[in-house]
């Protein structure tokens, strides 16, 4: 008989669930598609009773071929989103005159911009953990936002979940807090000679209503990713089909499931050591995740974050506010796009962007390159469109397009699409510039995981511009197995979540970088830092 986990991963538009053993393997996989509102601009909406209802359903028909007592422990993760509930465990509207429903503010929800600044006015010293600046993507912003526009659900809040906390708690009713979800989104104190909610901060910010009832409404038990939370609860053993009391691990925000799901992946002569990696977790936005044995402040960076996401270790958190949907708005919003898209049909289904791949190497060849890396000589590319997360932390910097020409065919999406792959590996450059300036110097591989890692130009194109090999964990479903392995550790299947991160990641292939392309990168790296600095001088002109 084999024993399973199950990991269910909850993204920004849908539940995913996978069945894993004990090695690792994905047995098999389901997915569900989750209802976005978006009301008014900037504004993002989402049920957790949908959300948990889909878990229910993907649970269900992951296990509809086996035994459910062959289930051995469940491991969720989610994005950083707020959710709002009552006393009674409802949901309550975090919008006024919405459905009661939606009652989910959304990671990328961008209403608490206000409320953001504000916090970061204070410059309190806990705020050196987020990098200097509060994300208004964190907890506290959206929970200001609150109470300043919506009394009436501020008066009726009993419980602020992140949603990987509200999966976990659904699942056990254990209201239990995932450290990873408290101290990387939502300011909570974690270092060497600490470890709480700092009253004074709250106090100085207008949110000292939080501390009451020994911190109730944003948790009172604060757990590691990987101990137990849990067991399965008679009532949601019934709506998953799963057996009550099986072990639910302490969850993990989804960009740092995936960190831990590729983390401990092999590749011939690539140090195995933690430390050394940077993890690219990439979706809608990309998440940098890197770990070191000190604490190492960088700036515009979050963290450090101790225990965040492995045992003894200290986490950095960077990243990219859009990736994959930037790529996605390049594309769909070109001239040429609409027959580009009728010739990928056309073509038996090919993939736009394997589409526009090829195109690129046929210019590359007509022009008698060695790299199409060098078609963009005249096309530069900022690529924060829905703000910068880091290393520059401002939601207010926009995107900028350098070289345009009245060209408007598939050759000029092409070479504008390779532009806009640069401009991101260039961001992840200057992160890794950052961090190392900050005094991370240990950073010797990336590996990407993600939708993106299956595009070629996207990870060649990193390779070249950072000048590091790239990992690609030959487990694709990186984020699903990072779910996994917190089941695995509470399974009893590992002595402890290290194990079972490096017992069940796998081995990665390795892409290294061209340096014949090391002068070119550079030069355009140099005119992307530029761009920055001409964005500042425009905002500094247009606001004298």
């Amino acid at each position: 008989m084999t024993s399973y986990v199950i990991g269910i991963d909850v993204g920004t538009g849908s539940v995913r669930g996978a069945l894993v053993t004990k090695s690792g393997e994905i047995v098999k996989t389901h997915s569900e598609q989750i209802t976005t509102w978006n009301p008014k601009p900037k504004y993002y909406q989402q049920s957790s009773n949908e959300i948990w209802s889909l878990c229910c359903n993907v649970i269900k028909q992951l296990t509809r071929d086996i035994s459910p007592n062959d289930v051995k422990g469940l491991g969720f993760d989610a994005t950083c989103s707020l959710a709002v509930l009552d006393s009674n465990g409802d949901p309550i509207s975090v919008n006024v005159n919405d459905d009661a429903e939606q009652n989910i503010i959304l990671w990328m929800d961008h209403r608490a911009n206000k409320e953001a600044d504000l916090i970061n006015e204070t410059k309190h010293p806990i705020l050196r953990y987020a990098g200097g600046k509060v994300s208004l993507e964190m907890m506290v912003p959206k929970i200001r936002w609150l109470k300043n526009n919506h009394p009436e659900c501020w008066k009726e809040a009993e419980f602020f979940f992140l949603l990987p906390d509200f999966l976990t708690w659904r699942a056990t009713n254990n209201d239990y807090r995932s450290l990873c979800s408290v101290v990387c989104k939502c300011n909570y104190e974690n270092n060497a000679a600490y470890s709480g909610w700092n009253k004074e901060y709250f106090d100085v910010i207008g949110l000292q209503e939080l501390s009451q009832n020994n911190w109730k409404k944003i948790g009172s038990k604060i757990i590691k990713p990987g101990e137990l939370c849990g067991e399965l609860s008679e009532r949601a053993a019934r709506e998953t089909g799963l057996v009550s009391g099986t072990p639910v691990a302490a969850s993990l925000i989804d960009a740092h499931a995936g960190g831990l799901g590729v983390m401990g992946c092999t590749a011939k002569n690539i140090p195995n050591d933690f430390t050394s990696r940077l993890a690219l977790v990439c979706g809608t936005s990309t998440c940098h995740m890197a770990q070191s044995i000190n604490e190492v402040y960088v700036p515009g960076v979050w963290g450090p974050f101790l225990n965040a996401m492995l045992p003894g270790l200290w986490l950095l958190e960077a990243g990219q506010s859009v990736s994959g949907k930037l790529i996605d708005h390049i594309i769909d919003t070109h001239p040429a796009s609409q027959s580009v898209k009728r010739k990928c049909i056309e073509r038996a289904n090919i993939h736009i962007t394997q589409y526009l791949n090829d195109i690129l190497d046929k210019i590359a060849e007509s022009k008698g390159l060695n790299s199409v890396d060098e078609l963009t000589n005249e096309i530069h590319i900022w690529p924060d469109f829905h703000g910068n997360r880091s290393p520059i932390a401002d939601p207010n910097l926009r995107g900028m397009i350098l070289g345009l020409t009245m060209a408007c065919d598939e050759e000029n999406l092409a070479v504008i699409y390779l532009a806009t792959i640069q401009a991101l590996a260039y961001g992840t450059k200057h992160i890794i510039d950052a961090m190392c300036h900050a005094g991370h110097k240990n950073i010797q591989s990336v590996i990407i995981c993600g939708g993106v890692s299956k595009n070629k130009l996207f990870v060649d194109t990193h390779a070249n511009a950072i000048g590091l090999p790239i990992l690609i964990p030959e487990q694709t479903e990186s984020v699903l197995l990072g779910a996994a392995q917190l089941g695995a550790a509470v399974a009893g299947f590992y002595d402890n979540l290290d194990e079972a991160v490096c017992s069940m990641a796998g081995p990665a292939e390795q892409v290294k970088p061209n340096l014949d392309t090391a002068s070119y990168h550079e030069k355009k790296y140099q005119v992307f830092l530029e761009m920055l600095s001409h964005q500042r001088c425009c905002q500094t002109i247009m606001n004298s």
